[in-house]
């Protein structure tokens, strides 16, 4: 199974930046798409943002598109999420994942069997 370690969590005003950083452990991930998900209380898991292997092809949620950028340095073996402009409905639990994942400029595809790595908590509030 694939591991992650992602960082990056804090409390931020509305109108604020943070960067999600998301490290592979023990595999290159050179070779795999990875998404950003993400969790709010009460509600379903939702894809974020992808990009694929190579970093030629990234994906947004609508409403994240103009404000978060998704980013990749392979020979740090890390995938970046910068977000700006971030307002409360972007509060949640942040995940990365690989595995079972696909990365095409108007979706992000993905089964169950993906690997999800622990989340790191995003919280948006004046």
């Amino acid at each position: 199974q694939l591991q992650f370690v992602e960082s990056g969590e804090g409390l931020v005003q509305p109108g604020g930046s943070l960067r999600l950083s998301c490290a592979a452990s023990r595999f290159t991930l050179d070779y795999y798409a990875v998404g950003w998900f993400r969790q709010a209380p009460g509600k379903e898991h939702e894809g974020v943002s992808c990009i694929s292997s190579s970093g030629d092809t990234t994906y947004y949620k609508d409403s994240v598109k103009g404000r978060f950028t998704i980013s990749r340095d392979n020979a740090k073996n890390t995938v970046y999420l910068q977000m700006n402009s971030l307002n409360p409905e972007d509060t949640a639990v942040y995940y990365c994942a690989a595995g079972s994942l696909s990365c095409y400029g108007s979706s992000l595809v993905y089964d169950n069997s993906i690997s999800w790595g622990r989340g790191t908590q995003v919280t948006v509030s004046s």
